[in-house]
């Protein structure tokens, strides 16, 4: 069993050479034909290891830069394939088209991955939404023979993910024990209600906000977000704004009934595709991206306002945020704002202060402080 280097992730227990999903997942899965599809391929591992067996799988990844990276790894080693990275690194301002020159396919949405699918390989999600979401998609548009095995670490997994599949499949039943992973294997496809994604009404708004079943936070309106929304007569008026990983789009719905105009970006399928139906519901006009946040953003910036994530899954993760800052500050013109809601206990103002320049406290309660800094007219920014 062969698997490439590993690339990206902050849980380098999860994500190091011979991940056991990975190797659960092949190894459960067992011989293939017909279609394969693969999901959320954390690095590309899962995926090159299908390629080397001669499968060319479909591949749907919520995070650009996992998809950029599934589709990366089945070029090395292939004649005639693209080596070096960036030549097969995947637009991340949009949706991903199919990729009929590469030895994967990756596809817009995960109903699309999985159409006709005779095996789907899946590393499972650590929402229960997001579990009860995909299972729905595949049961409705996979092959009605398919075989799903999803794969988790044991400390992400729950009863509550088998109760999920089972209400989309006549027999779900659990692997042994593998490294500390478990498979949980789905047969007999029956398709059920479609119930993602879902609206809920948000009155400090007046707004319909919907989310997918792994967007961040779903659609509810967290405390940090309803503390930074308190601030937004404060903001600079009449300039353009962004919203910085903007999950389902409230801060950017807010943003666009001030009458400015929107860009709402985030790294997810979720998080963008919820933010671009939040947006239709209310007709308003938000440009929604998919991208790796502000990574290469030419265009310099007046103002960002982001609440920022800091774990991944369960586990505290302030790098992802600690990159969103050094990219605000490169991307923010001269005198441009930043304005950030995040946990008091958290070590950002000194970040904001470093990439950005003078950082303020606007706003603070038991749990959460609102923060605006100004990027300084002059000397260098940090970059991410």
């Amino acid at each position: 069993m062969w698997f490439p280097d590993r690339v990206r992730g902050a849980e380098q227990d999860d994500r190091s050479p011979g991940d056991p999903v990975d190797e659960l997942l092949l190894m459960e899965a067992g011989a293939l034909d017909g279609t394969v599809a693969v999901l959320d391929d954390a690095d590309g591992s899962l995926t090159a290891a299908l390629i080397a067996q001669g499968h060319r799988p479909r591949v749907w990844c919520d995070d650009v830069r996992d998809e950029a990276l599934a589709l990366r790894s089945g070029t090395r080693g292939i004649p005639g394939q693209a080596r070096d990275d960036e030549s097969a690194v995947i637009p991340a301002d949009a949706g991903i088209s199919p990729r009929t020159n590469m030895p994967a396919e990756a596809f817009p949405t995960p109903a699309e991955a999985v159409r006709d699918a005779r095996t789907v390989l899946w590393r499972l999600p650590k929402s229960v939404g997001a579990v009860e979401e995909y299972a729905g998609l595949i049961a409705h548009h996979a092959a009605s023979d398919v075989r799903v095995v999803a794969c988790g670490r044991d400390k992400h997994l729950s009863r509550s993910m088998n109760e999920a599949l089972a209400r989309h499949f006549t027999s779900v039943r659990a692997s042994r024990g593998h490294r500390k992973a478990r498979a949980l294997l789905a047969e007999g496809a029956n398709p059920g209600p479609i119930t993602w994604p879902r609206t809920a009404h948000l009155e400090a708004l007046e707004i319909d906000v919907l989310a997918h079943g792994a967007t961040f936070n779903t659609n509810r309106l967290d405390r940090g977000t309803a503390l930074l929304l308190d601030q937004f007569d404060r903001l600079p008026a009449d300039v353009s704004a962004v919203d910085l990983g903007c999950g389902s789009g409230i801060l950017a719905a807010a943003l666009a009934l001030q009458g400015r105009p929107v860009t709402a970006i985030d790294v997810t399928w979720s998080g963008a595709d919820a933010a671009r139906l939040t947006a239709s519901a209310n007709e308003l006009r938000i440009d929604v991206l998919r991208r790796d946040g502000l990574a290469g953003w030419t265009e310099p910036l007046d103002l960002i306002v982001m609440n920022p994530p800091f774990h991944d899954g369960t586990a505290k993760d302030t790098e992802p945020t600690r990159r969103l800052i050094n990219q605000a500050g490169a991307a923010l013109a001269p005198g441009g704002e930043l304005w950030v809601v995040f946990n008091a206990h958290l070590p950002y103002l000194q970040w904001l202060n470093r990439a950005i320049g003078r950082t303020r406290i606007e706003a603070r309660d038991r749990s959460f402080l609102v923060t605006r800094s100004v990027r300084r007219p002059t000397g260098p920014a940090a970059h991410g």
